[in-house]
């Protein structure tokens, strides 16, 4: 039994869908608050659901019970409930739910930080490393995956990458290359990773197959949808004066991750795709998908 915590989340969806589709069974945590429509889909996949919070530790003991493998994708951001915090979900939260799993016997966690490249402090930052070290350091067999920005959230409107429009928000010069990765490709790796001994004990960076500057991007998305983009530029001595003046977590976390991206992600995949060969998406073909969406 594979346990999935942050189930009703984008990535966690997909990990569960693509569980399912290789015969894994799944026990998908939901929260009591958790969006009715995507409980439902989670159910039609033919999860198992069980009642939880990464605030209350004895529904995550109760949740642990019997798994072989915690795959968590759970984080406050997105989507973000009333109640939550980047300290009491992303950091406590999150090592709880590693306290339930080392108490439950549990063979295998896997849990999904993010890009090693990322070094601007923040609260986000800190607990993601954070969860990392306690992870590494609870005894049990673990997978730390750090995925680059994921194209389908930093290359679309909701970070005002509009190519539906056909304008875009350039962070800093938009220049530094990124290994934008999809989503879904994220879930396949961590799918993968379930029972592999050459995940056991692993930090494995995650990036598209190409990095990509957000110009290059904007250069794709005009070529495949035949429309000029209009550049909107976030200077990076801007964006670190957000960092600086946030004072709310989830703003500070933010604009810690904007100045990531305009300092550039690229991640060799190289190697780790000789460990796990698959094919990745690329931007353009994200772009394609988008364009007649």
């Amino acid at each position: 039994m594979v346990l999935v915590v942050g189930a009703t989340g984008l990535l966690g969806s997909e990990v569960c869908r693509r569980l399912i589709a290789r015969g894994l069974p799944v026990r998908a945590l939901v929260r009591p608050t958790a969006d009715a429509a995507r409980v439902d889909q989670l159910r039609a996949l033919g999860a198992t659901l069980v009642v939880g919070d990464l605030r209350d530790r004895d529904s995550l003991d109760a949740a642990c019970r019997g798994t072989s493998t915690v795959i968590s994708t759970a984080s406050s951001i997105i989507p973000h409930q009333q109640g939550d915090s980047i300290a009491g979900v992303d950091r406590d939260g999150q090592m709880r739910l590693v306290d339930a799993a080392r108490a439950a016997g549990v063979g295998q966690f896997v849990y999904v930080s993010y890009s090693g490249n990322h070094d601007v402090p923040s609260p986000l930052y800190t607990a993601k490393r954070g969860v990392e070290q306690y992870l590494r350091a609870s005894g049990l067999p673990y997978t730390i995956l750090r995925p680059a920005p994921f194209m389908e959230i930093w290359l679309s409107p909701a970070l005002g990458f509009d190519y539906g429009r056909g304008a875009a928000q350039i962070y800093g010069e938009g220049e530094r290359p990124v290994s934008w990765i999809s989503f879904a490709d994220v879930a396949q790796f961590a799918v993968d990773c379930v029972g592999n001994p050459a995940a056991v004990n692993a930090v494995i960076e995650l990036g598209g197959p190409e990095a990509v500057s957000p110009l290059e991007a904007v250069r794709t998305f005009e070529e495949v949808t035949g429309r000029r983009f209009e550049l909107q530029y976030v200077p990076e001595p801007a964006l670190a004066a957000q960092w600086e003046s946030a004072e709310d977590p989830t703003q500070k976390s933010f604009a810690a991750l904007t100045l990531g991206v305009a300092r550039g992600d690229a991640i060799d995949m190289r190697h780790t795709l000789e460990t796990f060969p698959r094919r990745l998406t690329s931007v353009r073909e994200y772009a394609a998908r988008a364009a007649t969406a």
